[in-house]
């Protein structure tokens, strides 16, 4: 089936990128970024940026915002059945050349998983600022539970802001 992304979550000021794949399928349902229950990424957001799920939706957007953080995926569009990144066919990627024009503060990105940072590789590296750095992270996907999320936030906390 067709599944479309969202639009970014994202302020002009924006210094970091955070970059996943694509929605799943509980993310689609809910018209939210990371809405499975058992997804990593809001507890992150939170230990680093206090956008974690005890906030509504609208306020952990609007946290993120205001500490400099967007959020987005690589791909636009792309057929895929069911959630995983590993049945994704036909991608489309985001206009990135687009994106980093109407965010030139963006200084670093992270790639939340494998898929998403081969995506990037592939259609957006070429578009990023001068000075930027792109990091790959864990993915926070709950299909990637093999990691303890303590071992999760340290790599995110140290790729995304540098530190320990």
């Amino acid at each position: 089936m067709q599944v479309r992304g969202f639009p970014p979550l994202s302020a002009p000021d924006a210094e970091l990128l955070i970059l996943g794949s694509m929605p799943g399928i509980a993310s689609l349902e809910a018209g939210q970024y990371y809405a499975h229950a058992r997804n990593a990424f809001w507890p992150i957001m939170g230990h680093l940026f206090g956008a974690g799920p005890n906030l509504a939706y609208p306020g952990r957007a609007q946290r993120l915002r205001e500490q400099k953080v967007a959020v987005w995926d690589v791909l636009q569009l792309c057929l895929r059945e069911g959630s995983l990144d590993a049945a994704i066919r036909e991608e489309v990627p985001n206009d990135f050349a687009a994106f980093f024009a109407a965010h030139p503060h963006i200084r670093r990105i992270g790639l939340n998983g494998g898929k998403a940072a081969a995506s990037f590789r592939k259609y957006a590296a070429a578009h990023m600022s001068p000075g930027a750095e792109a990091v790959v992270l864990p993915s926070t996907s709950p299909a990637h539970a093999a990691r303890r999320f303590e071992d999760k936030l340290a790599l995110w906390r140290s790729g995304l802001l540098g530190k320990a």
